[in-house]
């Protein structure tokens, strides 16, 4: 239900701006966007499983671990944002990552970037989030050529450099 009301208001949005006002737009549809500047505590699985690898402490992963998202790298998005900008196309268009990761995988890389010693711990499931998420990138890889480019691991390394002074910093 979440998602239709986001395609409907965003749809409905667009037209009434785009083709009655003539004002330039486009709709973007964002992807698990993260990168260096996320807060720790902001409740997302990276800075969770980050912050948690960090101190050695067991991650949490809600469910099975089966649930599967694609992560945008943040500088991926803002160059999709600004391409886009400049296009001149009007219709949908979904920026993100196509590489598809399950959270329990997610958890798994962390571990190992971090060099961390912590467990993976199961909690019940988080209600109300899908199975999976992934970014269905055909018509952006069409538009913004090239642009899509931070493999996941290059992006956690940042995040995790950034992160691990927030945390040593609250410690």
């Amino acid at each position: 239900m979440y998602d239709e009301a986001k395609r409907y208001a965003g749809g409905a949005e667009h037209g009434l701006h785009h083709r009655q006002q003539g004002v330039d737009t486009a709709i973007v549809r964002i992807f698990n966007t993260y990168g260096s500047r996320m807060r720790p505590h902001d409740g997302r699985a990276i800075p969770t499983f980050l912050r948690q690898a960090l101190a050695n402490r067991p991650l949490t992963v809600f469910g099975d671990g089966g649930q599967t998202r694609s992560f945008c790298y943040v500088s991926d998005l803002i160059r999709g944002l600004v391409a886009l900008a400049e296009s001149g196309h009007h219709d949908p268009v979904n920026i993100g990552n196509p590489d598809e990761f399950t959270l329990l995988e997610l958890a798994e890389t962390i571990k190992e970037l971090t060099g961390s010693s912590s467990e993976i711990v199961y909690r019940g499931a988080a209600g109300g989030h899908p199975k999976t998420a992934q970014a269905r990138i055909t018509l952006a890889r069409d538009l913004l050529a090239g642009l899509l480019r931070s493999p996941c691991a290059r992006g956690l390394q940042r995040t995790m450099r950034r992160l691990r002074c927030e945390v040593s910093d609250s410690a």
